[in-house]
């Protein structure tokens, strides 16, 4: 499974922004797919999954309300809407999949810059 994160740029504190997350290669329809970020001089942290379905959905505490996660499995899609977005907010977000059974991520894509400025 390839992944490729798409949808970054830069955004106005208080603005909005969708990512998107297109698998290819196989279809991630049963995968658990996360998204990530990794801040300048911080630790890789989890934002949010969702499993195959969209019935089981996971956020980190500290960003639950502002983003939403979705997926269209028949684009093999996953999507990351923020909202009222905070100069903390940059970084480098990545998606990932995880096979059914798995401890760990599986699959990462290369991930795209968000910057937000104050």
């Amino acid at each position: 499974v390839q992944l490729q994160a798409s949808g970054g740029g830069l955004v106005q504190a208080g603005g909005s922004l969708g990512l998107s997350c297109a698998a290819s290669g196989r279809t991630f329809s049963s995968y658990v797919v996360g998204w990530f970020r990794h801040a300048p001089g911080k630790e890789r942290e989890f934002l949010a999954s969702i499993n195959w379905s969209g019935s089981i959905i996971s956020y980190k505490t500290s960003v639950k309300g502002r983003l939403i996660i979705s997926r269209d499995n028949a684009k093999n899609t996953v999507y990351l809407q923020m909202n009222s977005m905070k100069p903390e907010d940059t970084a480098v977000y990545y998606c990932a999949a995880q096979k059914a059974g798995s401890e760990f991520y599986d699959y990462w894509g290369q991930g795209t810059q968000v910057t937000v400025s104050s």
